[in-house]
């Protein structure tokens, strides 16, 4: 995984995932926040998300937005897909990527999509496996898109030329 240091010359976009209401009881009443969870991407291979809490939906998504500038990674994207196949997990949520050819578009679910959509995939096949929770699917899908090499990556890693990589 590798982290993005700065945001200033960054076009970042935002989308909201998940918005969730938390009621606190006390014994003057029903005290109401707002959880929001924000995923930023510059559709070109830089992502993140961020988790914010506030009294108002508006404070929350800007909380989270902040968060999520703070935590972005770079992913290596070939010709609008993924390079490989990957899979990861997260609490109880469990992804599968999988490249696609072109034209295929993004078949993915909710959390998943808006992931995809902002690290600027095109093409990519994607299933959720076990909780549908928004929290947990955005962490396993940035966990596995964080475990991307490219083949620049892999040669550069086991210290030989990019031919080597393909033909042995």
């Amino acid at each position: 995984m590798q982290r993005v240091k700065t945001t200033q010359d960054l076009e970042l976009k935002e989308r909201l995932v998940a918005v969730n209401r938390v009621t606190k009881v006390t014994k003057g009443g029903r005290t109401f926040t707002f959880a929001a969870i924000v995923v930023v991407g510059n559709e070109n291979g830089i992502v993140g998300y961020g988790l914010g809490k506030a009294g108002e939906v508006a404070a929350a998504m800007q909380k989270a937005t902040e968060a999520a500038k703070k935590n972005l990674i770079q992913v290596p994207i070939l010709k609008g897909t993924i390079p490989h196949e990957q899979e990861s997990k997260f609490g109880g949520a469990r992804v599968l990527l999988k490249p696609a050819s072109q034209g295929t578009g993004v078949k993915a679910g909710g959390a998943m999509r808006a992931v995809l959509e902002s690290v600027g995939v095109k093409d990519v096949l994607a299933k959720a496996k076990g909780s549908s929770n928004p929290h947990n699917l955005v962490k396993a899908t940035i966990a596995a898109l964080g475990e991307m090499r490219d083949a620049r990556m892999v040669a550069q890693n086991r210290g030989v030329s990019l031919s080597t990589v393909f033909n042995g």
